[in-house]
């Protein structure tokens, strides 16, 4: 699976992604992290999803303490290699842990953590977020009913919506399927930027104000120290977030 995602890997090797807790989605976003070539992080207090995790191959490491889990992130951080990390122990003590270490992920599921409590310093920011839409980001969407109906609808817009430049983001859409397996039944996504994304959550809401989509769902745009844009889409109230900081 990661040496499928090897292109990708090289620019995403040396970030932290935090994706929160180990749900289905967080399954797919640890997915995506170990694909793209990412450090990532996962919590949860379910022992099942533990388990089911570590049997599938989906996390490297199940541990019992943040402490754990930054001894490992550390040292393949700075190898830039790629690890997926996750606690056993439930989301709402890791998160405000973390806060208080001081722990500032890359990349970060939206509603796992206040906004502001990830704000990078200025000193902080690369040189390659001076153009704000050209920040890596982790674009995922769902719909809430007839997925099998309508997320090849939304994957046809997200190929058209990539550049020309985005080979290897093309080919992971069109390949996903084999690696994230009952994972992509329920939601796809994609390693991209923030032009992208924008141009994706456009297309979107033209869509479905033209009634060619017509089952709610969900766009969300994560961004490397900028937070997350999100739509939500159908009979879900819509909402184009502005970039969080």
């Amino acid at each position: 699976m990661r040496e499928s995602g090897s292109d990708a890997s090289q620019s995403l090797g040396g970030l932290l992604f935090w994706a929160g807790e180990l749900d289905g989605t967080g399954r797919a976003l640890v997915v995506a992290g170990n694909v793209a070539g990412a450090a990532t992080l996962a919590a949860t207090s379910d022992a099942d999803a533990q388990r089911q995790a570590v049997r599938d191959g989906i996390i490297d490491f199940l541990v019992n303490s943040l402490d754990e889990a930054l001894r490992i992130l550390k040292n393949e951080i700075r190898k830039r290699e790629t690890v997926a990390v996750c606690i056993a122990a439930p989301l709402e003590t890791v998160a405000p842990e973390m806060t208080e270490r001081g722990v500032r992920p890359d990349l970060f599921r939206e509603g796992v953590v206040r906004p502001e409590e990830q704000a990078r310093a200025p000193e902080q920011q690369g040189s390659s977020e001076a153009d704000p839409m050209n920040v890596r980001a982790l674009v995922t969407w769902r719909v809430d009913r007839a997925p099998a109906l309508w997320l090849p609808k939304l994957d046809a817009i997200a190929l058209d919506c990539l550049g020309p430049d985005d080979a290897t983001a093309r080919r992971w859409l069109m390949r996903s399927s084999r690696y994230l397996g009952r994972l992509g039944q329920a939601a796809h996504l994609v390693w991209a930027n923030r032009q992208f994304a924008t141009r994706m959550i456009e297309r979107v809401r033209e869509c479905v104000q033209r009634g060619e989509i017509k089952a709610p769902g969900r766009i969300e745009c994560m961004c490397s120290g900028t937070g997350t844009d999100l739509l939500l889409f159908g009979s879900q109230e819509e909402s184009g977030a502005p970039p969080q900081s």
